[in-house]
């Protein structure tokens, strides 16, 4: 076996994650460029790499992290888009992006170098609160990717193509520092915070997923959008708030209830499926994400395209929790819980901690249908497949909830179902939910609409 051959061995074999290839019924929609297999396959190791980054990481949120998957998506784009025939960059597409680093002209590069050095450099930069060994496990994957390819590059080529993906990054994450979010890890619970007085109102709940008596990322709607088209979408309305047991609000939240005292036990394995609490796993756009990496793994593509993919999930999930952000802290909603105890049940108590922050509109339900939203205009409307995220983890003894694969016969479909599972776990409405679904929609058709291909 040769050097090269060795190593891409090692790499594929002891960090890829067990993935069952699916039967696809529809032909894909992406069209595929001539490609030489292990190098989307490494794109993928880093899909996977930032995802085991995320996993159970301290002071990274929902808010943090869908921020995080924008910039590493679109990093690995804009460092191997010039290395393609048919993709173009989002250089001057998305909100004040300047004109990036490009290769000198009439010299070669390896993009998988260049691809490389990039997520490297910008996941370090994007977590670098993580704890060493956590940075180790990426220098790791670095090294041995370049290892293993630099060995069929000219020298000059692999120096230029290490500097040039480096150059990417570097530019990408100067522009990140000016989006309203950077470092937010070192902000999640903002003291200063004024909450509103009155009925109706979101307080931070006394046994819920975090202990805190300020909310998290208060001021995160305000943060710079990717896509310009999403800074522009009209926040929706709530409905009114009454106490009223004959009114709209009564009866969305007695419908919560009456789910609440009667789950099934399948209803409770799809509240636990979703929940992804950032203590626990890779945070709710970490599930899109992780979606994003398992059809890639089932599909053959090239490494444009399964850059693509993850750029386009990632915004849409970025985009995402800053527009839910905008509604939540515009009319600081109350939980189901806080009004069910109120005016239906004071003993009641829901099924799945509470989140620390207000209520509408859900955020699972918003970048659930945006990722949806971008995943079936690559691969299809019935692109039937199976999540595979949580089955690795143990089984939740307090619930009697074991983790076993889902099966789906559409993004779509997915994206519902972890919208219905905060219904499930008494946290969310069904008003919320289909409220969230809609605004994703509007946000994933507007990252669609970006000028991808030429």
């Amino acid at each position: 076996m040769s050097k090269f051959n060795y190593l891409l061995f090692f790499i594929f074999g002891t960090l890829v994650f067990s993935c069952k290839k699916e039967i696809e019924p529809n032909p894909i929609m992406i069209d595929p460029e001539p490609i030489e297999l292990p190098n989307s396959l490494a794109a993928v190791k880093w899909g996977e790499m930032t995802l085991k980054t995320m996993t159970k990481l301290a002071k990274t949120t929902p808010t943090y992290g869908s921020r995080a998957l924008g910039y590493m998506g679109l990093t690995m784009y804009e460092t191997v888009v010039n290395g393609s025939t048919k993709h173009i960059s989002m250089a001057t597409q998305l909100n004040d992006l300047p004109i990036l680093p490009k290769p000198m002209r009439g010299t070669s590069y390896n993009y998988i170098i260049a691809m490389n050095a990039g997520q490297a450099f910008m996941l370090k930069k994007l977590f670098e609160y993580a704890e060493p060994e956590r940075i180790i496990r990426i220098d790791s994957l670095e090294t041995a990717l370049f290892t293993a390819y630099k060995d069929n590059t000219k020298p000059e080529e692999t120096d230029r193509s290490l500097a040039y993906g480096k150059s990417v990054a570097e530019a990408i994450f100067e522009w990140s520092k000016t989006d309203g979010g950077y470092q937010g890890y070192n902000r999640n619970f903002e003291a200063t915070y004024s909450f509103p007085m009155g009925q109706s109102y979101w307080i931070p709940p006394l046994n819920g997923q975090v202990v805190s008596l300020y909310p998290l990322h208060p001021f995160w709607g305000k943060n710079r959008t990717f896509v310009p088209e999403n800074s522009n979408i009209p926040i929706p309305d709530m409905l009114k708030y009454s106490r009223v047991n004959t009114s709209e609000y009564y009866k969305m939240m007695d419908d919560v209830y009456q789910k609440n005292i009667r789950l099934t036990q399948s209803e409770k394995e799809i509240a636990a499926w979703w929940g992804d609490d950032p203590t626990e796993t890779f945070t709710p756009p970490g599930h899109s994400y992780s979606l994003a990496n398992q059809v890639i793994t089932n599909k053959n593509l090239d490494l444009f395209s399964v850059a693509e993919t993850y750029a386009r999930v990632g915004i849409s999930v970025a985009d995402a929790f800053i527009n839910c952000w905008k509604a939540k802290f515009k009319y600081h909603c109350e939980r189901p819980s806080t009004y069910i105890r109120s005016n239906i049940n004071p003993s009641f108590i829901q099924f799945w901690p509470e989140p620390p922050f207000p209520a509408f509109y859900s955020g699972h339900s918003v970048q659930g249908a945006s990722s949806a939203t971008v995943l079936q205009a690559l691969f299809g409307k019935n692109y039937a497949f199976t999540d595979n995220s949580h089955i690795l983890r143990e089984k939740d003894v307090f619930r009697n909830i074991e983790y076993k694969s889902r099966k789906f016969e559409s993004f779509w479909q997915a994206a519902e179902e972890s919208a219905m599972s905060r219904f499930y776990g008494g946290i969310h409405t069904k008003y919320d939910n289909e409220v969230g679904l809609a605004e994703g929609k509007k946000i994933g058709e507007n990252v669609n609409k970006l000028n991808w291909r030429r």
